[in-house]
């Protein structure tokens, strides 16, 4: 959501900013919130001005029944009374236009940076970087389902009876690298200076609403039924729910943590191959990062977040690409994104494992998380970025770990977490 003040001072900005993100049905809600917003402070300001005239009327009453002035106090009585009325009708017309101007704020995309490439959708992302050779070997590499079926990692089959599409179980020395691969990024978060933390599984919607645009909630998220919480679709968002309502201290800043959990989503799998493999599922777990910090630092730090991640996926050696992300394929809240690609030798292309986003205040703002500064409070800026989320990572490592006799190297980085295991060698 963004500040009110720009609608008020700069009505092109946000125009020309809703043009670049290819949303010119939005464009008339800017004059909507401009006019509504006058008509707001007109009622405010009259309200106000009302009731200092009642108060100076009501404290004349006493005087003038004192004075014996019965008759002059009561028909000023009647002007205060009918004055009262007055107020009360503007109060309730400034509630109503307050709640309009808001649920039109929340659809008003932020103010995209300026280093953002223009283009519709993310078939016009643009790479960036590659980090490491990506390599075909000269033996076929098989789709990731059928070499965790080799080597007696995973029963969809038997997930399909417990729970349906989309979700699996992972067996033996897979389920363990899975869960090396969780425990390692983790720990490289947490030796970068991050606080660790396993927040909530479930948020309530206000927090939900405060972290995403609606559209995005509906297509994502599983809603509890009969109780106000949702299934997190990611951690960031219970994340930075956590500081809701709060005023921090400048001092205390930047908070920088890191988040294990398990994730939902509706998303559900593609035809053909996807329908047997891991790509698209209901169920996932990730390790997350998080920073609030002041406005003029947050671009620094979405520059770190991001490497991070390259260097977690290259510690595997995993072949990987920065991919930035267009003006039409930005999210509503964010004000810069970019995905994280990792090589894909099966399919000699890339395919997304992580995405880093700085949101400006535009969280902070929905959220009401502000900052105690010298010179008054102030809405900080809010960034997240994966780690590292499985299956997707797991996918990534198996692919380009894998030897032609059908086993799978174990990256050193992984070992210590596998019981110094080097190699997860094909069954029989």
């Amino acid at each position: 959501m963004i500040d009110i003040n720009l609608i008020r001072e700069n009505k092109d900005l946000v125009k020309e900013n809703i043009k670049k993100k290819f949303q010119d049905e939005k464009l008339p809600l800017v004059d909507d919130v401009f006019n509504l917003d006058k008509e707001y402070r007109e009622c405010k300001l009259k309200g106000d001005t009302l009731r200092g005239e009642k108060n100076k009327l009501s404290s004349s009453i006493g005087e003038l029944m004192r004075d014996g002035k019965k008759d002059e106090a009561e028909k000023v009585k009647k002007e205060v009374s009918s004055m009262q009325a007055e107020i009360e009708e503007l109060g309730n017309r400034e509630v109503e236009l307050e709640a309009k101007i808001k649920e039109i704020m929340m659809v008003i995309p932020n103010i995209i940076d300026e280093s953002v490439p223009i283009g519709k959708d993310d078939s016009e992302n643009v790479e960036v970087e590659r980090f490491g050779e990506p390599v075909v070997p000269k033996y076929e590499v098989p789709y990731h389902a059928d070499i965790i079926l080799a080597l007696n990692g995973m029963d969809k089959e038997a997930a399909g009876r417990t729970s349906g599409e989309g979700f699996y179980y992972l067996l033996g020395d897979i389920a363990r690298l899975h869960e090396a691969m969780i425990a390692y990024a983790r720990d490289y978060m947490i030796d970068k200076g991050f606080t660790y933390a396993i927040p909530p599984f479930m948020i309530h919607s206000n927090v939900v609403t405060g972290v995403m645009s609606f559209p995005e909630m509906e297509a994502m998220m599983y809603k509890i039924e009969g109780e106000d919480l949702y299934l997190i679709g990611t951690s960031e968002h219970s994340m930075i729910g956590k500081f809701k309502d709060q005023l921090l201290n400048k001092a205390d800043l930047p908070i920088r943590m890191t988040s294990y959990s398990p994730c939902f989503r509706k998303e559900g799998g593609s035809h053909g191959l996807e329908e047997r493999g891991l790509y698209r599922v209901h169920q996932f777990e990730k390790q997350e990062m998080i920073v609030l910090c002041e406005p003029e630092e947050s671009m620094k730090y979405y520059e770190d977040m991001w490497k991070y991640t390259v260097e977690v996926f290259r510690n595997m050696d995993i072949p990987v690409r920065q991919l930035e992300c267009c003006s039409g394929d930005l999210a509503d809240l964010k004000v810069k994104s970019c995905d994280i690609e990792a090589w894909s030798p099966r399919q000699q292309k890339y395919f997304e494992v992580g995405s880093c986003s700085n949101l400006g205040d535009a969280q902070a703002r929905r959220l009401g998380i502000r900052v105690k500064g010298e010179k008054g409070n102030y809405f900080l800026h809010t960034l997240n970025n994966t780690v590292l989320a499985s299956p997707r990572g797991l996918i990534a490592l198996l692919e380009n770990n894998y030897n032609k006799d059908g086993s799978v190297n174990i990256p050193k980085v992984l070992q210590p977490y596998m019981g110094g295991k080097k190699k997860i060698e094909k069954v029989n």
